[in-house]
């Protein structure tokens, strides 16, 4: 057994949850591969920058040390960078399905007031569209397996990256073990998700009056003002205003405009309205 092996081994008997994520994030591969992968991948970076390191300072007077130092800093980053990929990508499909769970469950609702049978609107939800239909064809292809409808329920909830659809899944779930009607049960989560969503919606209205306010301050007003009276300032002691200072102002208000355009989407609610 190779020392990647080994580490990936002990390092996944450390980790209990990383099968449950790899799960959530649709990735087909056991937590020993899926560290072994991550390892390498970060071996391979950092080999490359430190190789990058060692050929800008070959003809110099830098300390080869340098060299050493960036490697480790470098395969330290890029480990923890590829650790948590599993996660990322189990978020990522997690704010997919939240987006649509809403609809995916007033379809499915649809259908059972409409007179069809559970098993009958679970197919008919899994050939819609959007991304919860992927995980209903999973339900339903379970139980043409012969899968009894509770325990596909369940391991569909397992499997589940997003808390409000496995929401919808465990009452479902509870409804049919218990012996009452499903769609009540489906209805009363479906108004709580609503609920939700309206003071999300609630929340987003007041950060961005708030931001919308500082924007205009910090990125409108202060930028127009402060480059007239520094313009003045450098014209009266004499300091030359050349292209470059220019190209710095031009270089500042981009950066500024990029890190509020990436806050007004990190505050925007996860929702298809």
């Amino acid at each position: 057994m190779s020392f990647l092996d080994d580490y990936a081994r002990k390092t996944a008997s450390g980790k209990p949850d990383l099968k449950a994520k790899l799960k959530k994030a649709r990735m087909d591969i056991s937590s020993e591969q899926y560290i072994k992968n991550s390892l390498k991948s970060a071996l391979m970076l950092s080999f490359g920058f430190g190789m990058m390191t060692f050929l800008f300072i070959a003809r110099g007077d830098t300390p080869k040390i340098l060299v050493l130092f960036v490697f480790v800093v470098s395969f330290l980053l890029f480990k923890g960078f590829f650790m948590r990929s599993v996660e990322v990508k189990a978020l990522k499909r997690a704010k997919e399905i939240d987006r649509e769970v809403l609809f995916a469950g007033r379809f499915l609702l649809v259908k059972l007031h409409s007179g069809s049978p559970l098993i009958n609107a679970l197919e008919q939800a899994a050939s819609s569209y959007g991304v919860g239909s992927t995980f209903f064809k999973e339900i339903v292809d379970d139980i043409k397996l012969g899968t009894p409808v509770e325990e596909a329920l369940e391991k569909a909830m397992d499997s589940s990256p997003s808390e409000k659809f496995s929401k919808i899944l465990f009452q479902i779930s509870n409804s049919l073990k218990i012996g009452v009607d499903v769609s009540d049960s489906l209805q009363a989560v479906l108004k709580e998700i609503a609920a939700d969503q309206l003071i999300e919606i609630k929340k987003y209205g007041k950060k961005l009056s708030s931001i919308t306010m500082f924007y205009m301050l910090a990125a409108v007003v202060a930028p127009s003002l402060g480059i007239t009276i520094v313009s003045v300032i450098l014209s009266l002691i004499g300091f030359p205003i050349d292209i470059y200072f220019y190209l710095a102002v031009v270089a500042g208000l981009a950066i500024v405009q990029f890190v509020f355009v990436v806050m007004f989407k990190s505050i925007r609610p996860n929702l298809d309205l």
